[in-house]
Parts: C-alpha cells; sequence; structure tokens
C-alpha cells in the first residue's frame, strides 16, 4: 500500500529529528541548587520556561508598594552579548493598550474628552459600514472592546509599513467600509482597531502627536528614562535584540520594520524598570512618588472588568481599560500580554497584596499570546503563594518542530509514485483496473495535495499569509512552499498516471 511509503520515511525523519533536539537541548547534569525565598523561586521558574521555549533573553522586575524589591536579567540580551537588565529596553506589545487607555483618561479628568461622547464629536470624519454605529461609537466602548471592530482585520494591518506621519489617521480612515462582527456594546472582541482609534483621539484632542503626548504626560512624570516611542531611538539606547522563532529555534531578527499606524495599540517601548514605575502607579492610585498621573478614581475606572471574555467558550474574567481582570483563586489580578513579531512581555499587579511583576523577553513565543500568558500567569501564581497552573500548551512547539516533515512527506509521495510506475513498467499484470487507477491511484492520493493547494489559496486570498509571515514565519513558508508544489504536482501525478497506464 502507498501509505507505508508516507508513514515510514515520516517515523524515521520524525525520530531523527526529536533525537537531534533532544542532544542538542539536553542540560548537562547538576544537582539543583536551593531555592530560598519566592523570588529565587521566580527567577527559576522563568529560567525554565526560557530554556523550554528557546527564548534568548529576559528581563524581570518585582515591585511591593512603592519600591522594586528584585530584578533580575536571563539569557543574552543579544546573540553572544551581555545579560539583560531592568534598564535594557524591549518591545512591549500590547502592554502598549493601558498607557493608551491612561492617556486618554487623563484627557477625561482635563475636561476635554467624555468616554460617553461620540466619537464623531473628536473625529467628525469617522465612519465604519453601518452609519449607525458610526455616530453613536464611544471612547468607552473602544477601551472596554466593545465596539464590534473584529479582531482579524487589526492583526493584518500589522504588516502595513506606512512610516508617514498620517500613518493612524489612514488606517483609520479605510474603517469606513468595515463590517462589525457584533452589535455596537453587545459584547467583548480583542481588537488593536478600537486602541489605534483612541491614539488618535489623544492626537486630535490634545494637539500632539501620539508619542509627544505619551513622552511628556507619561513616561517624563513617571520617571521612565529608558521608554521610547521609536524603534530607531532605542536602537542607539541599547534596545535587546529581537528573535522569530523558526522551528522552535530562535533567529536573530534586527530589521523588523514597525507598523507606525499600530503605535497607539502595541508598538511602545519600555524596560522592567520603567514598567514598574509605570505600574507601581497603577498600584498606588495613580501616584508614583510624587507625582500624581491620574486620580485613584480614573485608575479604579481603568481596572474595572466590564465586560466578560473567554477561552475556549469558558468564562475566564473580564476586560478592563488595558487590563484583564482575572481571580487566581481568591487572589484578584490585573494583567496584559504583549506580543510583536520579535519581542513580548507581560505584566501584573495584586492590589490585596500589593505585589507586581514585569517580564520583558526578547522573542515571540510561535506567535501566540496565550503562550506567553500561560508563563506570565505562573509568575503571578507564585508571586500570589500559589502554584502555577500546569502547562498545557507545550504540544505547540512540537508542531512547530514537526513542520518540515510535511514538504518531506511530498518528496517522499514523489517517489512512491515514480517507483510505482516503473513498477507497472516491469511488470503489467501490476496495472490497476480503470476503476482502481482512478479512485485509489488519482482521486484518493490527490485529496491531501489539493487540500494543501486550498490552505494556501484562502491564506493568500484573506490576507492571513502576511500576518504569518510576520509571527510564524516557518508555519508561512511551510504552507507557501508546499501549497504551491501541491498544486503542480497534483496534475503532474494525473498526467504520469495516465500516461504509464496508456
Amino acid at each position: 500500500m502507498q501509505i507505508k511509503h508516507y508513514i515510514i520515511p515520516a517515523l524515521l525523519a520524525g525520530g531523527l529529528l526529536a533525537l537531534m533536539r533532544r542532544a542538542a537541548t539536553a542540560p548537562a547534569a547538576a544537582k539543583p541548587a536551593a531555592i530560598n525565598s519566592p523570588y529565587e523561586a521566580i527567577d527559576a521558574y522563568v529560567a525554565r520556561h526560557l530554556c523550554r521555549l528557546h527564548i534568548p533573553g529576559a528581563s524581570l522586575a518585582i515591585f511591593d508598594g512603592d519600591q522594586i524589591v528584585h530584578q533580575h536579567g536571563l539569557g543574552q540580551a543579544r546573540p553572544n552579548g551581555e545579560t539583560p537588565t531592568v534598564q535594557t529596553p524591549f518591545l512591549i506589545g500590547s502592554l502598549t493598550k493601558s498607557i493608551t487607555a491612561l492617556a486618554v483618561m487623563q484627557l477625561v479628568e482635563a475636561g476635554k474628552v467624555e468616554l460617553d461622547a461620540p466619537l464623531q464629536r473628536y473625529l467628525p470624519w469617522f465612519r465604519v459600514a453601518d452609519p449607525r454605529a458610526s455616530a453613536q461609537m464611544t471612547l468607552r466602548h473602544l477601551l472596554n472592546q466593545t465596539s464590534g471592530l473584529p479582531m482579524l482585520p487589526s492583526e493584518l494591518v500589522l504588516a502595513d509599513y506606512d512610516d508617514h506621519p498620517d500613518a493612524i489617521e489612514r488606517q483609520v480612515r479605510a474603517l469606513s467600509t468595515l463590517k462589525l462582527s457584533h452589535p455596537l456594546g453587545a459584547q467583548f472582541e480583542y481588537s488593536n482597531f478600537n486602541y489605534n482609534i483612541a491614539g488618535l483621539v489623544v492626537e486630535a484632542v490634545s494637539g500632539e502627536t501620539y508619542a509627544d503626548y505619551i513622552q511628556k504626560h507619561i513616561y517624563d512624570p513617571l520617571e521612565m528614562h529608558h521608554s521610547y516611542t521609536s524603534r530607531a531611538v532605542a536602537q542607539q539606547n541599547g534596545l535587546a535584540m529581537g528573535h522569530r522563532h523558526w522551528f522552535s529555534l530562535p533567529i536573530p531578527a534586527p530589521d523588523m520594520p514597525v507598523p507606525h499606524g499600530s503605535l497607539p495599540s502595541g508598538q511602545l517601548i519600555s524596560c522592567a524598570e520603567d514598567m514598574a514605575h509605570y505600574l507601581i502607579a497603577h498600584l498606588n492610585g495613580g501616584r508614583y512618588r510624587d507625582v500624581q498621573i491620574l486620580s485613584q478614581a480614573g485608575m479604579h475606572e481603568m481596572h474595572r472588568g466590564a465586560n466578560e471574555f473567554t477561552v475556549l467558550g469558558e468564562p475566564a474574567g473580564k476586560y478592563g481599560m488595558g487590563w484583564f481582570d482575572i481571580d487566581l483563586g481568591q487572589t484578584k489580578t490585573y494583567s496584559h500580554g504583549g506580543n510583536v513579531p520579535d519581542f513580548s512581555a507581560f505584566a501584573a499587579f495584586l492590589p490585596q497584596n500589593k505585589l507586581g511583576v514585569v517580564l520583558l523577553l526578547n522573542a515571540d513565543p510561535y506567535g501566540l499570546p496565550p503562550v506567553t500568558a500561560e508563563v506570565g500567569m505562573g509568575v503571578t501564581a507564585l508571586l500570589a503563594g500559589q502554584q502555577p497552573a500546569p502547562v498545557r500548551l507545550d504540544f505547540i512547539q512540537w508542531i512547530m518542530r514537526l513542520l518540515p516533515l510535511l514538504p518531506l512527506l511530498q518528496i517522499s509521495g514523489v517517489f512512491s509514485t515514480l517507483r510505482q510506475m516503473h513498477a507497472w513498467q516491469r511488470n503489467p499484470e501490476m496495472r490497476p483496473s480503470r476503476g482502481r487507477m482512478w479512485g485509489q491511484q488519482i482521486l484518493l492520493p490527490a485529496l491531501p495535495h489539493l487540500s494543501l493547494w486550498a490552505i494556501l489559496e484562502y491564506l493568500l486570498s484573506s490576507g492571513l499569509l502576511g500576518f504569518l509571515h510576520l509571527f510564524l514565519p516557518d508555519l508561512a513558508w511551510t504552507a507557501r512552499l508546499s501549497g504551491g508544489f501541491a498544486s503542480v504536482w497534483t496534475f503532474m501525478r494525473t498526467g504520469l498516471i495516465l500516461r504509464a497506464l496508456r
């Protein structure tokens, strides 16, 4: 049977790959060091998961009340380079969203905007496909992620590298034909569009660019001296080297472009020390040292979980304004992750315990925020004196590691077909009947090839392939190569078989 020609090479290749990976990553035998404090336990936990996820480096800061009480750098900030410090800049991804929300709330308290006023008061030209929703959408809808703006299109624009000063406005104006995925205010749906629009409102109302506003009204007052709104400036000041995973191996990505139109939703840059300053203000009613960045009531409004969100259909917590409100047992936590193609981040604070943590990573594990959140929530659990939940997403690594088997199986199928046709030529009695020829030799083997071809066509037509090239380049190239090969080989194979049996 032809299935043997597929299974045997797959098993051999898979086994060889597993042995190579095991040999390459197996640590030297060592006696585990004694853990004498909760902070050492957190350090060990982070180090273990950096090794598991093949993340080159990390920067960790823990604060208690209004003081940083623990800081730790792990691995390398760049290939063959130094260990990151708490002042090493990293891209923070969607941790940016709560900074944008804070900017909006500052303008609310200054009397310049209202959360429940129509957006068109501040952006008169703003439109989506539904005229009624266009007229009724508010800043509260945006910040609570209940506008109905869809998630997927907001991810696709991350591949839009327009660096003109009006990039944010151009992308928001392009929403005029976009259909909402839910009625306005009906339910939570995470969308970068919400915070890009909010950032544009900050510009329109303040008369400053988004970048200038953040620097002047948030970074400077909170003494965030190693935080940036420009990747180029951050690189001049020691920005860590980001990495992207290829088949689970981290590959340096020194020249990733920046989608300037998505700056307010996920492109700011900071360090663990500066983000600790920022979170201390959240934990202490808007105050950092002698600076009141926002009122206590304003901070409470930001944190308050307004809408439930689900994970795989199960309630998992509530979402406020740039923060996920999640209970770990009896412990209230506010947290958020951040993912860009070459960096990831996690931040959380525990108001009852007066504790908080910032974890910055110079790789994005497989382009999947749940993988980062799994580690981040494990750190948060340890900070709360609890045991982390078991890791459930490790299978993703093996899927990514085994991706090369797909083109190998296709190549194996080519040789199998050629051997089969050669056998028919040597022994005509082995040739199948016409009915079996079409069923077993042409139509059935064509199904997996046509499926790969259809997947590639869908990824191309939907724009998802460009997104995958950013966050999962190994998967994108595997889909492109295997799908392209399948589209050609399906017809070639059919022609070769018909010719051989003629």
